[in-house]
């Protein structure tokens, strides 16, 4: 195990990292899954809640993963009631051997054929008085919510509740972000080593993705800019990807996120292709490196939002601006705080002070008014006592390519 994870360049983990990586299914520990359904609890007593229920589907709503162990796959849906084993019902029915050898401490059960959310209610209705009241976690449909609110005398949204508790993480939750920024480093090198001229950007998801998966790393995004320096035409990494070939003289700007178990590293890069940056492009690096070591230099509890921005004020005094978000926390989803440069504002300012164990992705996206040129750059960090650390390994900087 340890030959391999070297090999593939997954730099910086330590045996309990290895050790994590080769379970079956990795699991976080009892204590760390009890400290998470006492947050249940807690919500329960402040709302005077009855049931909370978490939801999710098609792949997505973090809250099922994080109190249960259970990946979402087309649906689930978990009801929590005091003095009851929490009970999750799953669609599809060929999913319930292996949710029920994964999940912690809850009883796992067929929602029946399309018929999850009437499954919940009859679960609810024997556990309790009638017309309780529930919180919710989770992005239900409409059709799913009406039918629980005819059932109940309030409604209590909860995700705000459940998306505040996740900024802050547990020692045990750094350590899986360090697996999953290890393995968004491997997809970036295996990017970098494996670029090949007359290469198209489906090709580089191609080799982002074959340098994780073999160890449990699963694609979250991988997104790229591929332009002519001499004639740019794009200043911010694309979600979907081109077919457009790569040629000398290209340079490539990188964000890549690779998964493991839903906590994932962001790693963001840039790179030219058998030439040297033109100086367009080196200014833009070097004023994204600068903007970048400004607002490192605020990560550290304490500040404020808003000096964060301040910080990277040098963009606009380059003349330049940003596209991409300029921070954004990180680890459980995209997180507050969500903030722009001053020339790009994403909204409102949030009032957040920093503390230990948030953790943010730092990614400068300079670019010229015109959104014709940009680059990127940038890491996951986690706010220590003292400062900010990267949970990455790759050096920073503007760097080049002679792909054959």
């Amino acid at each position: 195990m340890t030959t391999t994870i070297r090999r593939a360049g997954l730099r910086g983990l330590k045996k309990m990292h290895r050790d994590i990586m080769a379970q079956e299914y990795p699991r976080f520990s009892d204590t760390e899954m009890r400290n998470r359904r006492k947050l249940i609890d807690g919500w329960m007593d402040a709302h005077e809640l009855d049931h909370v229920l978490v939801y999710g589907a098609w792949m997505s709503g973090p809250a099922v993963g994080f109190f249960t162990g259970w990946p979402v796959t087309v649906e689930a849906a978990v009801i929590f009631t005091r003095a009851h084993t929490p009970a999750m019902y799953i669609q599809f029915y060929n999913h319930l051997p292996e949710c029920r050898h994964m999940a912690w401490q809850t009883e796992v059960l067929w929602g029946g054929e399309r018929r999850t959310i009437p499954a919940v209610i009859e679960t609810i209705e024997a556990r309790g008085k009638p017309n309780p009241r529930i919180g919710i976690i989770g992005a239900m449909p409409l059709g799913a919510i009406q039918a629980i609110d005819g059932r109940a005398s309030a409604l209590v949204d909860l995700n705000g509740a459940f998306f505040g508790a996740r900024l802050v993480k547990s020692d045990e939750e750094i350590e899986w972000l360090r697996i999953g920024a290890a393995l968004s480093d491997a997809g970036y090198e295996g990017l970098r080593k494996g670029i090949r001229i007359g290469h198209n950007e489906r090709d580089l998801g191609n080799l982002v993705e074959r340098a994780f998966m073999p160890h449990g790393g699963t694609n979250l995004i991988h997104f790229f800019g591929v332009t002519s320096m001499a004639a740019p035409d794009s200043c911010v990494p694309r979600q979907w990807p081109l077919t457009r070939e790569v040629a000398t003289g290209d340079v490539v700007f990188s964000e890549i996120s690779a998964n493991f178990w839903d906590y994932p590293g962001q790693i963001l890069r840039t790179f030219t292709v058998g030439a040297e940056p033109t100086p367009l492009y080196r200014d833009l690096h070097d004023t994204a490196d600068a903007a970048l070591d400004a607002i490192v230099a605020k990560l550290k509890p304490g500040t404020h939002a808003s000096e964060l921005v301040e910080a990277s004020s040098m963009i606009e005094a380059a003349g330049f601006t940003t596209y991409d978000d300029l921070i954004h926390g990180f680890g459980g989803g995209y997180l507050p705080p969500v903030l722009g440069s001053k020339s790009r504002p994403a909204g409102p300012i949030p009032d957040i002070t920093l503390k230990p164990n948030m953790c943010l992705v730092v990614q400068p996206n300079v670019c010229t008014p015109d959104e014709q040129a940009g680059v990127q750059t940038g890491d996951t960090f986690r706010i220590t006592e003292t400062g900010a650390v990267s949970l990455h390994n790759v050096a920073r900087g503007l760097d080049r390519v002679d792909p054959a």
